[in-house]
């Protein structure tokens, strides 16, 4: 299939058609540079076979390089601006109707997607990309892998194994899912505007079974959430408030093979898992 992808020109033609200013609170940074949009579909192993969503897809640089393999793909924008320019952009360029369905819905809080797609493929929104990304994971169960663009740090965290600095929340929550790896970096000379931050590719490859109930998810979650809101403690102690006090903890720790004196950087989400099953256990 021929497509044109826009180049930087073509961006900025449009936000000026729209009236649109790339915005912080939205977390609007347009990708200019077509051998970038192609390379992060590349990485995705995106087919003619494929239902691709994507988040966020903007003016729709990224959308035309994931139309050109042939796929069919569910883009969610939440700006209604960009909703309803992008299919318009499409059909421009050389894309057949049935091929793009645009949903105007905040990212966030979307509960439903046409097409049951397979493969998420996005330039997240800094401001909310790993909430936006978990959300995909929990509610989308038909996602089996993906490639996401984020800033470098939220990157890094998300493919971070246990024992690290970098390892915290994010990185447990999304392994639940599966794995996670970087598979690439993004110059900031390819956005408009130029952000502060560096860019990287994570890919994800979701787990042929889950992990656990959604019940189990969601205290496993909470376990997490208690386990790095005050890092630096041991487990036996940021645990406490929930389990009625250190030793309760310690006793539930225990009974889930877990070191109360450990910290929550060294636990894989197994362990918060082991964790979660042994305080519903003593109920």
């Amino acid at each position: 299939m021929t497509i044109r992808l826009l180049g930087a020109a073509d961006i900025r033609r449009l936000a000026a058609e729209l009236d649109v200013t790339p915005t912080k609170r939205l977390g609007q940074n347009f990708v200019v540079d077509a051998n970038t949009v192609r390379g992060i579909v590349r990485k995705a192993q995106v087919t003619d076979e494929d239902r691709v969503v994507e988040v966020g897809p903007g003016l729709g640089s990224l959308t035309l390089a994931i139309l050109e393999t042939g796929a069919r793909v569910t883009a969610v924008e939440i700006d209604s601006r960009l909703a309803s320019r992008l299919a318009q952009t499409a059909a421009e360029q050389g894309v057949p109707d049935e091929l793009l369905t645009v949903v105007e819905h905040d990212a966030m809080t979307i509960a439903d997607l046409p097409g049951e797609p397979g493969v998420l493929v996005a330039n997240l929104p800094y401001n909310v990309s790993v909430p936006v990304l978990l959300h995909f994971m929990a509610t989308f169960p038909t996602l089996r892998r993906g490639v996401v663009m984020v800033q470098s740090e939220v990157g890094e965290r998300l493919a971070a194994a246990p024992g690290g600095k970098i390892y915290g929340a994010p990185s447990a929550k999304a392994a639940w899912y599966g794995s996670w790896a970087l598979v690439g970096t993004v110059s900031r000379r390819v956005f408009w505007p130029v952000p502060n931050v560096d860019s990287v590719l994570v890919g994800f490859e979701r787990s042929p079974e889950p992990l656990g109930s959604e019940e189990e998810r969601l205290q496993t979650f909470q376990i997490i959430d208690l386990a790095f809101q005050q890092r630096r403690k041991m487990l036996r102690q940021a645990l406490s408030a929930r389990f009625g006090g250190s030793a309760a903890a310690s006793a539930v720790l225990e009974a889930a093979d877990v070191d109360p004196t450990a910290r929550g950087e060294a636990l894989d989400v197994h362990a918060f898992r082991r964790i979660a099953r042994a305080a519903d256990a003593r109920r």
